[in-house]
């Protein structure tokens, strides 16, 4: 505080509001065993010590630049999992979420190919694994709040899947559309007529063949494909 105006200059004033602990928490998808699974891990320090988590950690404001820095450089040291898709979910906070003080979260989802995954087990965490989504959670209950996000995470990826081309960041490089439809009624926990879906597929154009590359199959021949250059995410009409 000033002694001319009284008032506080805007060091003072920084110190005079105690500042909520900042956290990024990544709730990363993958499909095995034709189910969608989450990476999770068990925790091997307090809080919560012996409990399943979400990977997690605090924001380093003297290396990360953005929020998406933060969650990318997590999914690496917790993860050993470079660039997948990503998408920043929603805020978590409160003073009871965490027992050493106030805390808030930044969600993020992230969508990986099993077949390109190789877990690395990250700081403060005794054992990494693959959970089955059952509805939307996964049991054991997680520590924190961390089953509340992971519903918020199943929710969304369910309802983009309506209508988005999402579940290709779920597969490998190449694929064929058989794959794809599996990978969409995997998630949505329904089937569909192979001849809609198809059909559908080819009028949002997100997809390119791979030329004189085929896969085996029992009838004939399936065409391998590829999501096209520079396509992230296609957004359809309606849902599917």
């Amino acid at each position: 505080m000033t002694a001319r105006t009284g008032r506080m200059n805007a060091s003072d004033e920084a110190n005079a509001y105690p500042a909520p602990h900042v956290t990024v928490d990544l709730v990363i998808f993958t499909v095995r065993d034709e189910q969608l699974h989450v990476l999770l891990m068990k925790r091997g320090a307090p809080p919560h010590k012996g409990l399943w988590a979400l990977p997690g950690g605090y924001i380093h404001p003297e290396e990360d630049l953005d929020l998406d820095a933060t969650a990318r450089r997590i999914l690496l040291e917790k993860a050993g999992i470079e660039t997948p898709y990503l998408e920043q979910l929603q805020g978590f906070g409160s003073a009871t979420r965490d027992p050493r003080g106030w805390t808030a979260t930044f969600t993020y989802f992230a969508l990986i190919s099993s077949e390109t995954l190789a877990l690395r087990q990250g700081a403060n965490a005794e054992k990494v694994a693959w959970r089955t989504i059952s509805g939307y959670g996964a049991a054991p209950g997680l520590a924190f709040d961390h089953d509340q996000i992971l519903t918020a995470a199943v929710t969304r990826l369910r309802s983009k899947v309506e209508y988005t081309s999402l579940p290709v960041h779920l597969l490998p490089t190449k694929f064929t559309l058989t794959d794809l439809q599996r990978i969409y009624e995997q998630i949505l926990a329904r089937p569909m007529d192979k001849s809609a879906f198809r059909k559908r597929i080819a009028r949002e154009d997100f997809l390119e063949p791979v030329e004189g590359e085929m896969r085996r199959a029992s009838n004939r021949p399936a065409q391998i494909y590829r999501l096209k250059p520079g396509q992230a995410t296609a957004f359809f009409d309606s849902t599917i």
